[in-house]
């Protein structure tokens, strides 16, 4: 008998998406980070239980640490752990990554956001990107952009 193919893994291994810093920011550069996570924390988040909206990383002492990050925890957590949902992570980067991250971030504009929260490899991984802030009529001018492409897409179909 053959063996069987393993089926590629689905887009079913992100846990978390943040889509208000796409829309708030312009993503310079994107940095792919391992959380410094306990035990509660990794069960929870295999069942979801995480909300990276109002998070943001912070650059100090060559360190980088997650703020803002809620993993609500679960039920059955063991009675001997106090959970702390919002507490400080840190982020694990190599040297020369949070080298570069620090120096744009003493630029002015520049700020440092979560993207995307993801299992690779069984580890949970935060996509973090460098970005710069979008003014009112940046984001009016996306939408605008955004809606046209949409209006001629469909205008193409109905044609064809």
């Amino acid at each position: 008998m053959a063996r069987q193919k393993k089926k590629p893994r689905s887009s079913g291994s992100t846990i978390a998406l943040n889509k208000k810093a796409t829309h708030d920011y312009f993503i310079e550069d994107r940095y792919e980070a391992g959380l410094s996570l306990q035990g509660w924390e990794v069960k929870s988040l295999r069942d979801g239980r995480v909300q990276l909206s109002e998070s943001y990383v912070f650059v100090r002492d060559g360190e980088v640490s997650l703020i803002g990050c809620h993993i609500s925890p679960l039920l059955s957590a063991s009675t001997h752990i106090h959970p702390a949902p919002m507490r400080a992570r840190k982020l694990l980067l190599n040297r020369a990554e949070i080298n570069k991250l620090s120096s744009a971030v003493d630029r002015k504009g520049f700020t440092v956001v979560p993207l995307a929260l993801y299992w690779k490899h069984g580890r949970a991984k935060l996509e973090i990107g460098l970005a710069k802030g979008r003014k009112d009529h940046d984001k009016r001018a996306l939408i605008k952009d955004r809606d046209w492409q949409r209006d001629k897409q469909r205008l193409m179909r109905d044609r064809g």
